[in-house]
């Protein structure tokens, strides 16, 4: 287990089971009902190649920082990324982790009652009773000490984190985590890759803040500098010891 994957010892689903699934770059833990590895397997193979596909006939797909040209013919994995990238005017990769997550999750639920997806921090959430989930922040005193609790009511929910100093996703900011809550796992990817990159300066924190909370998909969502944090909208914070 890498560095940045050590807060998965920390991932501790009652009364379900937890499997890991690794295709390439992409590196699932999944929770549920049952083990569905195999079904977990097909469905990532699957998107992994309508992914890989589509980027060797359009490379600029996986290069481009701006907004990418809306495409009827792509597969529907492709769409998703860029309706949900063109909303916070970021490129479609800004939302690959959280859109898988998001779609294996949706086609387990086939197969299970509760599923839980998490694809390098980011999340698709489907349970049937409360979730805590922590907010990893890097060497911040913060990290791993704030929880968000998510309730039934609000699932199938996205729980995506962004950060300039965790991991190895590009960052243009300073944030430690950028943790947003939305309607959909490619949204809150999204929007917490934009509004990381627009943080540059603790001080700016509110205005930047203001900059995505307007939108209706976004339900909430945490943001640590250090010491600092601010958090907004419909979430329910709690310490962790």
């Amino acid at each position: 287990m890498t560095k940045e994957h050590a807060y998965r010892k920390r991932v501790h689903p009652k009364d379900l089971i937890s499997f890991r699934v690794l295709i390439k770059e992409t590196d699932l833990l999944i929770s549920s009902n049952r083990d569905l590895s195999k079904q977990t397997k097909d469905r990532l193979h699957n998107y992994r190649s309508q992914l890989e596909d589509y980027i060797r006939s359009k490379s600029s797909f996986l290069s481009t920082l701006l907004p990418y040209p809306e495409d009827p013919f792509a597969p529907v994995i492709i769409r998703e990324m860029i309706s949900a990238t063109r909303m916070f005017g970021v490129g479609p990769m800004a939302a690959v982790a959280g859109t898988i997550a998001q779609f294996v999750g949706m086609d387990l639920l086939k197969y299970t009652e509760e599923v839980i997806v998490e694809n390098g921090g980011d999340i698709f959430l489907k349970t049937k009773r409360p979730v805590t989930v922590s907010i990893f922040a890097g060497n911040s005193q913060l990290s791993n000490k704030l929880g968000l609790i998510i309730h039934p009511e609000q699932m199938p929910t996205g729980i995506c984190t962004s950060s300039a100093t965790v991991g190895h996703s590009l960052s243009l900011g300073i944030s430690d985590a950028v943790c947003i809550v939305a309607n959909k796992a490619s949204i809150a990817d999204a929007a917490a890759t934009a509004l990381g990159n627009r943080i540059g300066d603790k001080f700016r924190l509110k205005r930047e803040i203001e900059s995505i909370r307007e939108s209706k998909d976004i339900k909430g969502g945490v943001v640590i500098i250090g010491k600092t944090m601010a958090s907004w909208g419909e979430i329910e914070l709690t310490k962790i010891n």
